[in-house]
């Protein structure tokens, strides 16, 4: 019997603590996401497409993990997609799935390699949340944006119930973005699980 990750996910703590839980995760990853019906990423890619999102923007899928995300949005038609994780290993089942422009390891202790406007759309599923990326990440994101881009991204019932990462969430109207779309759902509904998924807009 495999060990389930999730029992532990979300005590990981710091950087270092969440790279190597997420490099021993990688094999079964998705199995044990199936049994918990992860329902995230295909929220997500649907919101972005279903705010009017030209397909054919760049998206850069941040916490890309094995290409589950990536995956959600090339179903929705999104063709040009990049991705980017702190596992290695992660990245290497993504890489397997031939979906990606490219693929690159993120150095959490450095900024994104990417100049503002070089995404029209970014996208972080499951990936804001205690255990997995600090609320600053939203706000890192933001920045990388133009005017008229799109960040939709999910905060679990983790995420919500977390002070820090309420604060940044207001912060992102108090920079310069406009919300577009927000629904409360499914996360991992086998275990009793939320997430609301965010469409934001840099004005």
């Amino acid at each position: 019997m495999h060990k389930r990750f999730l029992d532990e996910v979300y005590a990981a703590d710091g950087p270092r603590a969440v790279v190597e839980l997420y490099d021993e995760w990688a094999d079964t990853y998705e199995s044990e996401l199936a049994e918990a019906s992860y329902a995230t990423p295909d929220r997500i890619a649907a919101a972005l497409a279903g705010t009017d999102t030209s397909l054919e923007t760049r998206v850069l899928d941040i916490g890309c993990g094995t290409g589950l995300s990536g995956q959600a949005l090339v179903s929705h038609g999104f063709t040009l997609v990049d991705g980017t994780d702190v596992s290695a290993a992660m990245l290497a089942e993504a890489e397997a799935k031939q979906i990606y422009g490219r693929l690159w390891q993120t150095d959490p202790a450095a900024p994104l390699p990417v100049n503002p406007g070089d995404y029209g759309a970014i996208v972080a599923a499951g990936v804001v949340s205690p255990g997995a990326a600090p609320a600053s990440l939203l706000g890192d994101m933001a920045g990388l944006l133009d005017t008229g881009g799109r960040l939709a991204f999910s905060f679990n019932d983790h995420a919500l119930a977390d002070d820090d990462y309420l604060a940044a969430l207001r912060a992102l109207e108090d920079g310069g973005l406009r919300p577009i779309f927000e629904e409360y759902g499914d996360h991992l509904p086998a275990r009793d699980l939320n997430a609301t998924v965010y469409v934001f807009e840099k004005a």
